[in-house]
């Protein structure tokens, strides 16, 4: 395959477990290139993410690295396979980056979870609250901008509509909710569409209320997709100098347990409908 100038966030996680991998072994660059037959800058490449590799080739560097886990290795070789052209790649260049590799990140999830503090979750917002939240951003978006990353945003969520759709839970604290971004009617409607989408059987929204005793939970957003296998999940987070594509297996394990955490500490799912329904009629 030829060289690729922009891998995607999916590309860069391949070659970096690819890294690690021959890192574990013991292995250097070019002693893997020689057990593969080719150069060792063909190597770096690959660990790169600028330059693609065959499922056969994925293979015979797992072998040689002496990896055992088939279903860990199986998942790598799903990332080769499945090259799917998304409805994302509509606003590669129109975009930044990290908004269409979210999207491919999310069309390949096992899952979904999300944590949130202020702001009410993408896959959960009506176009109106999207509107206003990116309204909101300073420096001010241009017009053009502003609609596509509405119009992004609502096609984010046929992971939810599709015929198999992905299991969703997100965590949303009651500041999230009270939070008017814009005005009555569009809250009103926000919680609405958020009660509507909580009684799908793949979708489960917890409220943590402002009154809960001894909460000292993650304090910041973050969202978690499952992989193929644990150990190819990805959490994501979101900071001031952009978006954070977090897959090391010790921080991961931090983030399922502040998910955990979270997630223990909220209102179930019924008692969750109900106080978004009391919070609804308050407006």
């Amino acid at each position: 395959m030829g060289t690729k100038r922009e891998p995607t966030a999916r590309q860069m996680r391949l070659a970096v477990e690819l890294r690690r991998l021959r890192e574990a072994a013991g292995i250097s660059s070019r002693e893997a290139a020689s057990m593969l037959g080719v150069n060792s800058v063909q190597i770096s490449q690959i660990e790169a993410g600028t330059s693609g590799v065959s499922e056969h080739r994925l293979r015979r560097m797992a072998a040689n690295y002496a990896c055992t886990d088939e279903p860990f290795i199986d998942g790598l070789a799903a990332m080769v396979t499945d090259r799917t052209e998304g409805w994302w790649e509509e606003y590669r260049g129109r975009l930044p980056m990290p908004f269409l590799d979210i999207a491919e990140l999310e069309h390949h999830s096992t899952y979904r979870h999300d944590v949130e503090f202020l702001f009410i979750p993408g896959l959960l917002q009506t176009p109106e609250y999207a509107r206003a939240a990116f309204s909101s951003r300073v420096p001010e978006l241009p017009e053009e901008e502003l609609e596509l990353r509405v119009l992004h945003r609502m096609r984010r969520k046929v992971i939810l509509e599709k015929p198999a759709p992905t299991a969703y839970e997100a965590v949303v604290h009651e500041a999230a909710l009270r939070i008017r971004v814009s005005d009555r009617a569009i809250a009103r409607g926000q919680l609405s569409r958020v009660l509507e989408l909580s009684e799908a059987d793949h979708v489960t929204v917890r409220v943590i209320p402002f009154d809960l005793d001894g909460f000292g939970g993650a304090w910041s957003p973050m969202m978690l997709a499952g992989g193929a296998v644990p150990k190819l999940d990805t959490a994501v987070r979101d900071a001031p100098h952009g978006t954070g594509f977090i897959d090391s297996e010790a921080q991961l394990g931090v983030f399922r347990t502040l998910f955990r955490r979270v997630e223990a500490a909220s209102l179930d799912p019924a008692r969750s409908r109900d106080f978004i329904h009391r919070l609804a009629k308050e407006l």
